[in-house]
C-alpha cells in the first residue's frame, strides 16, 4: 500500500520537527555522545534514560527512533500542528489502544552542516522482529552510508541517483548539485522518497522505472547508485536488495550501461558486488563488465570478501528472519545450495568509480582495499582521476623522467631491521601513506634513497643518473627497474607533480 503522505501533512510535520528541535544536532544534544553511540550499537536503554522528562522532543525520539508506544494525548501535542487524524491516515503513526507507535521510520540525518529528515519503513527491530515486507524501503543503513562517503562532491551540473530508495543519496547530492534526479522501480520508495525531499525542501525530479529506461536518451555530470547487488539466485524476495537477476549481474548491468548515460567526463559511483569462485580472478571478472570499446575510467575497489555461509545469514538477519526457525532453515539452504551449484567459494563488496572520457585508452584499475582506514573515499576518488590524468599526458617513461616529483608530506617511512653480525640489518622499507586509503609500498634502499631526493628541484631522470654514480649502478638498468615503481607511487599519491600547489595530490 502507498501511504497517503500528502505535501500539506509533510509541511505540517516540518513545522512540528522544528519546534521540538527533532534534528541532528538537537537529538545529539538531548541524549549526549555515550547514549548516542549506544543507540547507534542497538543499544536503547541508556537513550531511554536521557529521554526521560526531556519534553516535546524526548516524546519523538522515544516514538520515532526507539519504537516507543507513547501516549496519544502526547504524541498529538507534539506533533501540532499536524493533526493526529492526518498522522494516522498518512501512517506516520499508528493506533495501539491509548498509545500510538511510528508507523514509519523518520529520522533526524546529518552530515557536516546540513540537517535532514529521512523517511523509510520500520526496520525488524522496530516491528518487533517480524521480518520486513517485500516492498520494505530501506532507511539510512551502513551500505548507504559507505557510498556517501565514497562518492566526490565536486559541483557538477546534473546528477541521477538510480534506485534513490528513501532518497539518502540524492540529499546528498543536492549539496553539489544544480539538479537532481531520482528513479526507482518501487512505488512505495518514490513515495517515501518524495515525503524525504519535501520534508527538507529539496527540489529533486522523481521517475519511475526499471534500471537505466526512465532516462534514456539523458546524460549527466554524475550518476551515483546503491543498487540491489546482493548475490544469489534470480529471485526478488525484498526490492530493496535484490534485482531479481542471477549472481551478480545486477552490478554487472549498472557498470555496463552506466557510462552511456555520462556527459564526457562525467562520472559514475557505485556499491557492488561480484562473486569468486575457484581459479577465476576476480579483476577479471569485473573489468569485463565495462562496455566493449567504451572510452572509461574505471577504479575497482574490493573493501571485503565474505564466506558465502556468513553472507547468508546477514542478510536473511537483516531482513528480520530467525535463522533457526523453518522458514529461516529453507531460505538459507535454498541460497547455499544456489551458491554451491555456481561455484561461488566467496562475495566480493566494494566500490566503483566510472569516468566517460574521449581517450584513446581508458584506465582501468582493481584494488584490494581490505584493511581498515578512516578517511572517505570520496576526495580519494576525484584524486585518483585527477592523478590518472597525469599519467596520461605525463606516463611515457620519457615524459616521466623529465618531471619533477615531490614526495607527498603524507608519506612516511617505516623500517624494519633484524640483528646481523654487524649490528642492526634493515630487513623492509616500507611505505604508508598516512592518509586517504592508506596505501603501502615496499622499497629497496635505493627506492628510499630516490624519494628522499623527490624535493621538486631536479627531474626524475636526473635523480636516478646521480644515484646509480653514487652507488656504483649502471643508470639504465636503474632507470628500467624505477620507472614502473614511480609510476605506481604516482597513482596512489604517496609521490606527486612538484607544480600541484605545493605537492598537494
Amino acid at each position: 500500500m502507498i501511504p497517503d503522505l500528502s505535501h500539506d501533512r509533510i509541511d505540517r510535520l516540518r513545522d512540528a520537527f522544528r519546534a521540538a528541535r527533532y534534528d541532528a544536532d538537537g537529538v545529539v544534544e538531548l541524549l549526549g555522545p555515550e547514549a548516542h553511540l549506544a543507540l547507534g550499537r542497538g543499544e536503547p536503554v541508556p537513550a531511554l534514560r536521557a529521554t526521560t522528562d526531556a519534553g516535546p522532543l524526548g516524546t519523538l525520539v522515544r516514538l520515532f527512533l526507539l519504537g516507543q508506544a507513547e501516549p496519544q494525548v502526547d504524541v498529538e501535542a507534539e506533533l501540532a500542528p499536524l493533526a493526529m487524524a492526518d498522522a494516522l491516515a498518512a501512517g506516520i503513526d499508528v493506533a495501539d489502544g491509548d498509545r500510538v507507535r511510528a508507523g514509519h521510520d523518520v529520522r533526524p540525518h546529518g552530515a557536516d552542516d546540513q540537517s535532514w529528515w529521512v523517511v523509510s519503513d520500520l526496520d525488524s527491530d522496530l516491528r518487533g522482529g517480524r521480518p520486513v515486507e517485500p516492498d520494505h524501503v530501506l532507511g539510512v543503513g551502513h551500505a548507504s552510508l559507505s557510498l556517501v562517503r565514497a562518492t566526490s562532491r565536486r559541483p557538477v551540473g546534473s546528477v541521477l541517483d538510480l534506485g534513490t530508495g528513501c532518497g539518502v543519496q540524492a540529499l546528498h547530492a543536492s549539496t553539489h548539485a544544480q539538479r537532481v534526479t531520482a528513479t526507482d522501480v518501487s512505488k512505495r520508495a518514490l513515495a517515501l522518497a518524495e515525503a524525504t525531499f519535501r520534508l527538507n525542501e529539496v527540489d529533486v525530479d522523481l521517475a519511475e522505472g526499471e534500471w537505466f529506461e526512465p532516462v534514456r536518451g539523458r546524460r549527466f555530470d554524475m550518476v551515483v547508485c546503491n543498487p540491489p547487488f546482493v548475490v544469489g539466485p534470480p529471485r526478488t524476495d525484498f526490492t530493496y536488495r535484490d534485482s531479481g537477476l542471477a549472481g551478480d549481474d545486477a552490478s554487472a548491468l549498472v557498470v555496463r550501461q552506466l557510462p552511456s548515460f555520462l556527459n564526457e567526463g562525467g562520472t559514475g559511483q557505485l556499491l557492488a558486488s561480484w562473486v569468486h569462485r575457484e581459479g577465476e580472478d576476480w579483476e577479471d571478472r569485473v573489468t569485463r563488465w565495462l562496455p566493449p570499446g567504451a572510452g572509461v575510467d574505471a577504479w575497482f575497489v574490493q573493501r571485503d570478501v565474505a564466506d558465502p555461509a556468513l553472507y547468508v545469514g546477514t542478510w536473511l538477519r537483516d531482513a528480520g528472519y530467525d535463522l533457526r526457525s523453518p522458514e529461516g532453515v529453507r531460505k538459507a539452504g535454498e541460497w547455499l545450495d544456489w551458491f554451491e551449484a555456481n561455484g561461488v567459494v566467496g562475495i566480493g563488496f566494494g566500490f566503483v568509480t566510472l569516468r566517460r572520457t574521449d581517450a584513446a585508452h581508458g584506465e582501468v584499475v582493481c584494488e584490494d582495499l581490505r584493511h581498515a582506514f578512516d578517511d572517505p573515499l570520496g576526495p580519494e576518488s576525484d584524486q585518483w582521476l585527477r592523478r590518472v590524468d597525469w599519467l596520461r599526458e605525463n606516463g611515457s617513461d620519457e615524459a616521466l623522467l623529465a618531471a619533477r616529483l615531490v614526495t607527498a608530506d603524507s608519506t612516511v617511512l617505516e623500517q624494519v631491521s633484524g640483528p646481523g653480525d654487524e649490528g642492526w640489518r634493515p630487513l623492509v622499507h616500507r611505505l604508508h601513506r598516512t592518509d586517504g586509503p592508506g596505501w603501502q609500498h615496499e622499497v629497496d634502499e635505493l627506492g628510499v634513497r630516490l624519494l628522499a631526493g623527490c624535493r621538486g628541484a631536479l627531474p626524475l631522470g636526473e635523480l636516478l643518473e646521480l644515484l646509480a654514480m653514487g652507488f656504483g649502478e649502471d643508470a639504465d638498468e636503474l632507470t628500467r627497474a624505477a620507472v614502473p615503481v614511480v609510476r605506481e607511487l604516482v597513482r596512489h599519491g604517496m609521490v606527486v607533480p612538484a607544480e600541484w600547489e605545493g605537492g598537494a595530490r
